[in-house]
């Protein structure tokens, strides 16, 4: 889905409701430091830092990011950590009378994210000798220097690095190195830069707080001094993964945050709500029926169905409500739409499976009916329908420009909405295969027209990027087709031309490229909470308490524009997918195999595009050559997906390579 359009007219009632003022340059001016003598004075205990800024990286406050630098300690969690970041540790909004970020929101998690691109500010340098997006392998060998390690186990993590590319200002670019797989949950990882050189070759020099820490020499800066016990941790689980600190630039820990931290309120209000309505699902009233809306269908059927809401209200801008112990709580009940598509080939005889689909980037519910969901449906003896994913949908817009016009910790509320989106739409499937399908509509001849046993879901770009979390909750589905999907958010986002309006806007309300990456840091530190990168390792393995083991199917298209296939290739790995041969390419960490196959899978196919960029900005091109949304329409696509939904068994249905034709 396209936003370029609709975001003409509303980035406009942003920038009228915001009183932008500029800023001046930003440097660590926060990081004030008291001159101390005798380096050897007793600090035993109190923060690393003394001001809210590390000296580590003098030239921007908050990197590097993440750092452990920022978490205290806190019984309570899963980790016995927090996230408490410094009153000015976080960027300014360029708006007029707007202080700093408040890290009050930040501070129910304990740890970061196991998605994000850990990152820092080198003046000067360039991409010269990294690991590449096409040479992950070269990021684990002695030779890479850029180093990401599990500071438990001393294994390295795969990984690329790369410059930020998004902004104009080169003295603005974050390094950042991109893991190639999903990170452990509640690990502590340690970063390591060395022999990183600028456009004439040299080396860059370290800070003078990471000199002093590297080398042991004298220094009067509190934080040194503070950390000098951190860092001979930090440097003695290096060289025993044989990383000598001799030539190191900067190095520095962080710790993902826990399972529980991300998936405990959306797992809650799963169990509570299916509690509550039980095995027939929620009730529900029809509205209207339409006859033949089209040449697939025979009914198109608007109705509204009752849930449990955990919202402080049901629209746009609702919040979750929590209870005394910090847990989601129903708040009533509230009615959402929903729409089913009865295709012509079901009859009584001949009943559907059920099939429901979910919408892309800020779409809706009605996507797909006249045409690939309608088509496939009627082909393939599908009862479909949908639902809007609230909190993500065409009536959100507004607030998550709002979000991102005034305060973006204001998206911690609407990734509370999407929740209740999530969890609607696992309480339609319920509904669907219970109370629906005994619905005289859904009778012909005295029989339903719907077998309750075949439940699936499928979804495409935002439908395949949260329909990885449906998948590892729902209770009711074992298998789904996830379309152009991708994750983390961190990784996507730069990297989608969907993006470049949002993106617009953050340049205006923000400094520099670097406030704008510490941005997408912190919402991705909530987005965990409901995008796949919480969930998807769980799909198929280690699954969540009394949830089955679930399937999945990637289809992805080659050079899409708006949802890089780096993060179908993340998910993918994270599953255990395997690549169905024959193949247009290899894909680095995923297993190659001809078919047929069950379990989870990965296809991509080939539209003859040019390279994608290597760095982060999106495609570019004619808008009509977007590969993306592409694929669900092929006749391919179309059987392999009913075929691996109704047996589990992926084999190849393109003859050759996948492509167009």
């Amino acid at each position: 889905m396209r936003l370029r359009t609709l975001f003409a007219a509303c980035s406009l009632f942003v920038l009228a409701s915001c009183a932008l003022e500029p800023l001046a340059n930003e440097t660590n001016t926060s990081s004030t430091t008291t001159t101390v003598d005798d380096e050897t004075a007793a600090i035993n205990d109190g923060p690393m830092l003394e001001g809210d800024c590390d000296s580590l990286v003098p030239t921007k406050c908050g990197l590097p990011f993440p750092s452990n630098v920022y978490l205290v300690d806190n019984e309570k969690t899963a980790t016995g950590k927090r996230v408490e970041f410094g009153k000015a540790t976080l960027p300014i909004a360029n708006i007029k009378g707007k202080p700093h970020l408040d890290p009050s929101a930040w501070y129910d998690s304990d740890g970061f994210s196991t998605g994000q691109a850990p990152f820092t500010h080198l003046p000067g340098a360039t991409v010269a000798g990294l690991p590449t997006q096409d040479n992950i392998d070269f990021s684990v060998t002695d030779n890479s220097p850029t180093i990401l390690l599990d500071a438990d186990s001393g294994e390295r993590i795969p990984h690329f690095a790369e410059l930020d590319m998004s902004g104009s200002d080169d003295d603005a670019r974050a390094f950042m190195i991109r893991p190639a797989v999903r990170l452990k949950d509640a690990t502590r990882y340690i970063v390591a830069i060395r022999r990183v050189k600028d456009v004439d070759g040299n080396v860059l020099p370290p800070s003078e707080t990471f000199l002093a820490l590297r080398d042991g020499t004298p220094s009067k800066e509190y934080s040194v001094r503070r950390r000098r016990a951190l860092y001979d941790d930090i440097f003695g689980k290096l060289e025993a993964a044989g990383i000598t600190r001799n030539d190191l630039q900067i190095a520095w820990d962080y710790t993902t945050a826990s399972r529980e931290n991300n998936t405990k309120w959306l797992l809650h209000m799963r169990n509570d709500a299916l509690q509550t309505v039980g095995e027939e699902g929620p009730e529900y009233t029809i509205d209207t029926v339409e006859d033949n809306p089209n040449q697939f269908i025979k009914k198109r059927i608007y109705g509204h169905f009752k849930v449990p809401v955990y919202l402080d209200q049901p629209g746009p801008g609702g919040t979750l409500v929590f209870d005394e112990n910090g847990m989601p709580k129903q708040n009533g009940t509230a009615e959402y739409e929903f729409v089913v598509h009865l295709p012509n080939s079901v009859t009584g005889d001949t009943p559907g499976a059920l099939l429901q689909n979910g919408h892309g980037l800020l779409g809706s519910k009605n996507e797909g009916r006249n045409g690939y969901l309608a088509e496939l449906s009627d082909k393939h003896k599908f009862v479909s329908f949908s639902v809007d994913l609230i909190g993500m949908a065409d009536e959100d817009t507004e607030v998550v420009q709002k979000a991102i016009g005034s305060d973006i910790g204001a998206f911690k509320a609407l990734v509370g909405r999407q929740h209740q989106g999530i969890l609607n739409s696992l309480l339609a499937m319920r509904m669907m295969a219970g109370r629906f399908a005994k619905d005289p509509l859904m009778t012909d001849n005295g029989k339903s027209m719907i077998d309750s046993s075949k439940r699936y879901y499928r979804g495409d770009s935002q439908g395949g990027i949260f329909g990885t979390t449906y998948m590892a909750l729902t209770t009711d589905v074992t298998r789904g087709l996830l379309g152009e999907p991708g994750m983390p958010y961190n990784l996507l986002l730069n990297r989608s031309v969907d993006f470049t309006p949002f993106f617009f806007l953050l340049n205006l309300i923000y400094n520099d490229s670097l406030d704008v990456q510490i941005v997408l840091g912190l919402v991705q530190m909530h987005w965990d909470r409901t995008e796949p990168n919480g969930y998807a390792p769980y799909i198929s393995q280690n699954m969540f308490p009394d949830t089955p083991k679930h399937d999945v199917l990637l289809h992805v298209a080659i050079g899409d524009y708006q949802v890089t296939p780096l993060g179908a290739h993340l998910i993918a790995r994270a599953v255990g997918a395997k690549n169905l041969a024959p193949l247009n390419r290899s894909i680095w960490g995923i297993e190659e195999t001809s078919g047929p196959f069950s379990g989870n899978g990965i296809v991509e196919y080939d539209f003859n595009l040019p390279m994608a960029p290597v760095t982060n900005i999106p495609p570019s091109g004619p808008e009509d050559d977007d590969p993306h949304d592409k694929v669900r329409v092929l006749n391919a696509s179309y059987d392999q997906t009913n075929d691996f939904l109704r047996t589990g068994i992926i084999k190849p249905y393109c003859e050759g390579p996948c492509n167009p034709e």
